[in-house]
């Protein structure tokens, strides 16, 4: 028998199944442009980080930071809990995700390159792309989410 706490928190007629999905995962964003473009930035992210524990060290923390914050991205797209957090301007926050990662790892990049180590040049070419694709994340966030919005609030 449910007691009364029990019935206040169950959210009214959803029953169990509602519960269990919160963290579905939604599989449609996972094949789109956006979540294409999200695993690939956690997985260069992911291949750098590597690159600079084998060369430098001292670096890897900015790469495994950038990892951590595109996979929280990620988890919250996929599994939509994102929409739980109305309060929060989404798009704005993923541009500044991107803005942050590309400033990041251009002098990280540019300062891992100097060592003329292997694994460094590796980071460093690696890094490169990656900047590419935060900026085409950025620029594609720019024009679907961001711009839309400033223009419709001008014509008012």
């Amino acid at each position: 028998m449910l007691s009364a706490r029990d019935r206040r928190d169950r959210p009214p007629e959803e029953g169990v199944a509602a519960e269990l999905q919160g963290f579905a995962v939604d599989k449609n964003f996972l094949i789109s442009l956006k979540g294409i473009l999200l695993e690939t930035e956690l997985a260069l992210t992911f291949i750098i980080f590597i690159c600079f524990t084998a060369s430098i060290s001292a670096y890897m923390a900015a790469a495994l930071l950038e990892f951590f914050i595109t996979l929280a991205f990620l988890f919250l797209y996929t599994t939509q809990y994102y929409q739980r957090f109305d309060r929060l301007n989404w798009p704005c926050l993923d541009f500044l995700r991107c803005v942050s990662a590309i400033i990041i790892f251009l002098v990280v990049s540019f300062a891992a390159v100097t060592s003329r180590d292997g694994a460094a040049i590796a980071a460093f070419v690696f890094g490169i792309i990656l900047v590419s694709v935060f900026a085409y994340d950025a620029f594609k966030i720019y024009r679907t989410e961001i711009a839309p919005g400033a223009s419709q609030g001008d014509r008012q």
